[in-house]
């Protein structure tokens, strides 16, 4: 388990961005040293002895170059004469012009070949040579490079001396100190923007992955659920992946179950409706045979009585059949302009024989234009005939059925309202339910919205075009 953990957290963006911020911290501290001083030593052992710089191979000044030939010619004067030593310096003198060229014999004669004209003593003295020597060490206007003639003290042939101006000598240290300076600040500004690319890079990366998961979420695929998404890394984002891959997985499976159980409830349904048509006729004919027997008041109550529920248990029967027909696809709508006010007096005028045989107060208030809808004919009467039927089995209580017109938020609805006690109180009539559902089917594949309001003091249903909201049934 140790080990699978800390593989996780090395593959994770946790650690990557660790990684980052780490290398960000040792930029200064640790990076920025280091490669300075591996520049130094490859320019020190490499660089500078292959391609030496243009000032050091053409100017004779130039500090080790000189110190190292002048050692060199006092080496060469170890068995000349002082003549001879003369001679040679006076050459030495010729060719460094721009530099003052002396040497102190071994009895402490200065000699000036090359007319130095340098405000020396002309007689020297051990004293003398320590104060010359101390003004060299403090001198900072002037390179000097003192050798003993035959580059050794203890010959005693005294000391040659050469003084060259700073400012004839090589820049070759000042052109380093540049060439260092602005390696170190193109080192940094490097740094920098690959700090700043690799940060770019992760964030980038990870905003990609998120965005192509969040595609993956809304794009749908052929069973209506969202494709799965290949995993390309064992991270946070992968383990994300790796979930939303478990449920679609799931829900693929679900959808299918379900899918095999509404097919299932249709075939069952429908099955059912055929077979209980043929034995709810033959009560039917068995019924309305004993209606012609003599019975007794009692008989003739109980048979109004069975033929009512038989016209109830027929009405769930055709509700089903509808409802399975509809959901199954097998019946498409046909909507067309058609004005739905003269549908409600029409389907009205049909009920209202009942209504009256019941005892119900009727109330039709609708506007004498007409109303427009794009709807479904057949279907439109039959979400009427269903609320017309559910008020006189549900709100039988009140007595009384409104059918209206009302302009609300610039839409005329059409409403239906009783007397009843609502949709929280139950009734003797209460089915289960599959009126409502066929209505709110019917509404939502017709464009329409229906609102119904129910309180202990009746019912109010509202029927209207859907606007900006949700097409189909709302019950407040």
């Amino acid at each position: 388990m140790k080990t699978g953990r800390s593989g996780k957290f090395r593959g994770s963006l946790l650690s990557r961005y660790l990684l980052i911020m780490v290398i960000a911290l040792l930029f200064i501290p640790v990076v920025f040293p280091a490669a300075l001083i591996g520049y130094q030593l490859v320019n020190l052992n490499i660089i500078d002895p292959l391609f030496p710089s243009e000032p050091e191979r053409e100017n004779p000044y130039t500090g080790l170059r000189l110190e190292r030939t002048w050692h060199q010619e006092a080496k060469q004067l170890k068995d000349k004469t002082p003549e001879q030593i003369d001679a040679r310096l006076k050459k030495l003198s010729q060719k460094y012009d721009k530099a003052a060229v002396f040497w102190v014999d071994g009895q402490g004669n200065l000699r000036e070949p090359g007319g130095s004209k340098l405000d020396l003593p002309k007689r020297w003295s051990a004293s003398d040579a320590m104060a010359y020597m101390k003004k060299y060490r403090e001198s900072y206007g002037k390179f000097t490079v003192v050798a003993f003639i035959g580059d050794a003290e203890s010959l005693g042939k005294g000391f040659m001396v050469i003084e060259v101006p700073k400012e004839v000598q090589s820049t070759r240290s000042d052109s380093v100190s540049d060439r260092t300076f602005y390696f170190v600040y193109v080192l940094i500004l490097l740094m920098f923007l690959a700090f700043v690319a690799v940060s770019w890079m992760f964030f980038v990366n990870m905003r990609r992955r998120l965005l192509s998961l969040q595609h993956a979420m809304t794009v749908q695929g052929q069973n209506g659920l969202p494709e799965p998404i290949q995993v390309k890394r064992e991270d946070e984002i992968g383990q994300l992946e790796n979930a939303f891959n478990g449920m679609v997985a799931k829900l693929g499976r679900s959808l299918k179950r379900e899918r095999e159980e509404e097919e299932l409830r249709k075939r069952l349904i429908a099955n059912l409706s055929h077979d209980l048509r043929t034995p709810l006729t033959v009560i039917r004919g068995h019924v309305h045979t004993l209606q012609k027997e003599p019975l007794s008041d009692r008989g003739q109550e109980l048979l109004k009585l069975t033929e009512s529920k038989l016209g109830d248990l027929g009405g769930l029967i055709d509700n089903l059949l509808s409802y399975n027909l509809l959901t199954s696809g097998r019946y498409t709508l046909q909507p067309v302009q058609a004005d739905v006010l003269r549908i409600v007096r029409e389907s009205a005028a049909a009920w209202y024989p009942l209504w009256e045989k019941e005892g119900f107060e009727v109330d039709v208030s609708l506007q004498e234009e007409p109303l427009w809808w794009l709807v479904d004919i057949q279907w439109f009467r039959r979400i009427l005939d269903n609320l017309f039927q559910n008020v006189l089995r549900h709100a039988h209580s009140g007595l009384y059925i409104g059918i209206a017109t009302e302009t609300a938020g610039g839409r005329t609805a059409i409403v239906i309202s009783d007397h009843g006690q609502g949709m929280q109180s139950s009734s003797g009539g209460k089915g289960a339910g599959i009126g409502l559902a066929i209505i709110g089917f019917l509404t939502r594949e017709m464009g329409l919205s229906m609102l119904i309001e129910s309180s202990s003091q009746g019912t109010r249903v509202l029927l209207y075009p859907a606007g900006s909201e949700k097409p189909g049934l709302m019950i407040k």
